[in-house]
């Protein structure tokens, strides 16, 4: 269910909005006042705001300029109720990035309409968005997208105290298995590896391909012990997987290295760089110590 957040200081106009969406099966949110609506946008991460321009203190368009500019909130479209006809007001709006006006009183038929508009225009671009950090061989996020969401988790470990772990995952021999089985037979087993990530992953975590036959398990919530169990179950699935090039049967494997945040001392200390350089060294030491194996850092 799509959400709109609805910022105005008149309560009857929160109600009238309520009735004449309902029809649309939309969550609607109200924010009587600027800060609030603020908070709730940046919170909700809803999909479409609808902001008066004219309100007490801080008015609409200010609303709108700090919503642009903040990263968090910058890309909710933005649709302007007003009472005002006035050009230079809505060329103002469009300049400071918002999508549309709706002119009050409200006519029902136009204000869904341009509703559904906008919101079907979202949900395109959060369809383009997505596709855009996929990696095309696994369907696994790719390494730009864990590259943010990386930066995020740490973000709010720094802040909160989240728990969080990196699971850094490489394929044992794979040049050797492209080599004597042949690339399709590499992509393959890079296509089941990526089935296996996803199986073992929550909708909370994220399972990426970090590059070539390298991948990456950001699991949010989830302690050392917990992570070292779920690369347990992701190496003996991979060790299982039954893949036969030619009729024969080709054991593939993988080496594991395991860190959580707590691992690395205060939560202060803890970056993208110092995650991955400890995940990436338990990894080289699966390496060395035999490979389809799993160690921990830290």
């Amino acid at each position: 269910m799509q959400t709109i957040l609805a910022i105005d200081d008149s309560p009857e106009i929160h109600a009238l909005l309520d009735v004449r969406l309902r029809p649309e099966g939309l969550r609607i949110e109200h924010a009587l006042t600027p800060a609030e609506g603020l908070a709730m946008a940046a919170s909700l991460q809803p999909d479409l705001i609808l902001l008066d321009v004219e309100m007490p203190g801080m008015g609409g368009m200010e609303v709108c300029s700090r919503l642009k500019a903040d990263p968090a909130t910058s890309m909710i479209p933005v649709i302007f109720l007003t009472g005002a006809e006035a050009v230079d007001i809505k060329v103002r709006g469009f300049d400071l990035g918002a999508v549309d006006y709706v002119t009050k009183p409200f006519d029902p038929a136009e204000l869904r309409a341009r509703v559904r508009a906008a919101l079907r225009t979202k949900r395109f671009h959060d369809m383009l968005a997505a596709r855009a950090q996929l990696d095309g061989l696994t369907g696994l996020w790719n390494r730009g997208y864990f590259n943010q969401r990386l930066a995020d988790e740490v973000l709010a470990v720094r802040r909160y105290g989240r728990v969080l772990s990196l699971v850094m995952i490489d394929v044992d021999h794979f040049k050797r298995l492209n080599d004597g089985y042949g690339h399709p037979f590499g992509d393959m087993a890079l296509q089941r590896i990526g089935e296996t990530l996803s199986t073992h992953s929550r909708a909370t975590d994220a399972a990426c391909r970090y590059g070539g036959e390298e991948f990456a398990m950001i699991l949010t919530e989830t302690p050392g012990d917990g992570a070292m169990i779920v690369a347990e179950r992701v190496r003996f699935a991979i060790e299982a997987m039954e893949l036969r090039p030619k009729g024969k049967p080709v054991l593939v494997t993988a080496s594991l290295g395991v860190i959580d945040a707590a691992a690395l001392g205060d939560p202060a200390a803890v970056t993208s760089e110092a995650m991955l350089m400890g995940a990436d060294a338990a990894l080289y030491r699966a390496k060395e110590g035999g490979r389809n194996r799993v160690v921990r850092g830290g």
